[in-house]
């Protein structure tokens, strides 16, 4: 007799490879269409499966924990971020969680550097000029920007997505500083020429260009607030992959709005799609739709990573990327 399989629900459509790989092993329930669940649905597929697999626009709070089915065993997010997930409710109702770190290191650090030169070298607006047939020829001062050879990239958390950021700044003849939690071992800040500043404010004064790549915590909340925006240069520019609300998004455009900021590249926002208008207007700012993950490789490997979390899980062993409150 064959062995009972894993009853799974799939909050969101991933890509194909990765529900048919889902299909062969477990006893899955897939999403027909593209959409994000409802409260309400998300509750009623929390009360019908073993395994959840929720993805960061799937906002599952105490409240929701609390009206789990007692089936539920493990909730595996696809994505590394696992702020959405009351990862503290769910471990007091012996529902684990398991995320996907180190998948999207490199595609991370890609955006931000396609950011921070979309912004110095004004991209989006020459691009605008040519779609709209306004651009008649070459000339000698038009769209200057700003070489970032020489200039300071200031990185604001360097864990994978920071390191593997300096290491293309460095190619680009950038000088690395970074702030983070704890400072990096010595051989890396070697290895990345990088300079650790202990005193956050300190960096932010002297950093041409700021990237942020911390994750979103009770202690990194508006981190970047108005009094350090109003410490940075006038010059300066920001780039955020990570989580919009370790910038206080109203301060920021406040800044860009009165010329005190030179410009910002968001993949991020800290009220999800709301996106503060000023934002919007503004030439010197880039916006794009949360896609600095959005490879075919990037996506199907945080498949892959949730696949191997489930199937470790039902082979009764601990996720090998289950969440631990307090470590994360």
């Amino acid at each position: 007799m064959p062995a009972k399989r894993v009853r799974v629900v799939v909050t969101r459509r991933l890509p194909e490879p990765v529900e048919n790989r889902l299909k062969d092993l477990f006893d899955v329930r897939l999403r027909d269409e593209d959409t994000q669940m409802s409260r309400a649905e998300l509750i009623a597929a929390m009360q019908s499966c073993e395994v959840l697999v929720a993805t960061v626009t799937d906002h599952i709070d105490a409240a929701m924990m609390a009206q789990a089915g007692p089936d539920l065993k493990l909730i595996a997010s696809y994505g590394a971020g696992v702020d959405h997930i009351d990862v503290a409710s769910a471990r007091s109702r012996a529902i684990l969680v398991s995320n996907t770190p180190g998948v999207v290191t490199e595609d991370t650090a890609d955006m931000a550097m396609a950011l921070m030169l979309a912004v110095t070298r004004r991209i989006p607006e020459g691009l605008a000029m040519v779609q709209s047939k306004s651009w008649t020829g070459w000339a000698p001062t038009a769209l200057l920007g700003g070489r970032i050879g020489g200039r300071r990239l200031g990185i604001l958390g360097m864990g994978r997505i920071g390191q593997a950021l300096a290491r293309r700044a460095q190619a680009f003849g950038m000088q690395v500083h970074y702030h983070n939690r704890r400072r990096v071992a010595e051989s890396i800040e070697t290895e990345l020429g990088a300079t650790y500043w202990e005193d956050l404010d300190e960096m932010v004064k002297r950093v041409d260009v700021l990237s942020i790549n911390c994750p979103s915590t009770p202690d990194t909340f508006h981190l970047i607030n108005a009094r350090r925006l109003q410490l940075m240069k006038p010059s300066a520019v920001i780039v955020n992959t990570s989580r919009g609300d370790v910038v206080d998004e109203n301060a920021l455009a406040r800044e860009l709005r009165a010329g005190n900021l030179a410009g910002a590249g968001l993949d991020v926002y800290e009220h999800g799609v709301e996106i503060n208008d000023v934002l919007r207007e503004l030439p010197n700012v880039v916006l794009l739709p949360h896609m600095s993950s959005a490879t075919e490789e990037g996506r199907i490997e945080m498949g892959e990573k949730v696949i191997i979390n489930i199937k470790t899980f039902a082979d009764g062993h601990r996720p090998p990327d289950q969440v631990v409150p307090g470590v994360m």
